[in-house]
């Protein structure tokens, strides 16, 4: 077992508050709207997890290196320079629908993008469902 300690776990801060508190009017309205959204897809509620994510449900994971930990289904941050929504990095039909989404960066697991009105929203939940659906799959 490791001795690793996650830095992002869950925590009993208010989302709602959290949000209210982000200094740009615009991200709150997205936070809310990705709140939302992210709430209908995955069927779990609003938590924190660690100082800056809103995540929905959680799966536990084990690495093969013993590393293991909590993480939400389906999450996303309101960071000051932009909007970072957490997705699977690996699934059929990433690329394409990345390709239609609209003004957006990646890493990784991160899909970045300044307001939620420069991409397509029909697209993200695309990348939503069919992120959450991979994530079930691999760790249920």
């Amino acid at each position: 077992m490791s001795k690793y300690k996650a830095k992002t776990t869950e925590t009993d801060v208010n989302v709602f508050r959290f949000i209210a508190a982000v200094p740009d009017e615009q991200k709150q309205k997205d936070a809310l709207a990705l709140v939302k959204l992210m709430q209908e897809i995955s069927g779990f509620e609003p938590k924190m997890w660690g100082p800056s994510i809103i995540g929905f449900g959680n799966y536990h994971y084990v690495y093969e290196s013993g590393h293991e930990g909590d993480m939400p289904l389906l999450a996303f941050s309101p960071r000051k320079a932009e909007m970072v929504v957490y997705i699977e990095s690996a699934f059929d039909g990433r690329e394409e629908l990345l390709q239609q989404l609209g003004k957006h960066k990646t890493g990784k697991v991160c899909l970045y993008f300044k307001k939620l009105h420069d991409i397509n929203t029909t697209v993200l939940t695309k990348l939503l469902k069919k992120s959450l659906r991979l994530t079930k799959e691999k760790y249920a």
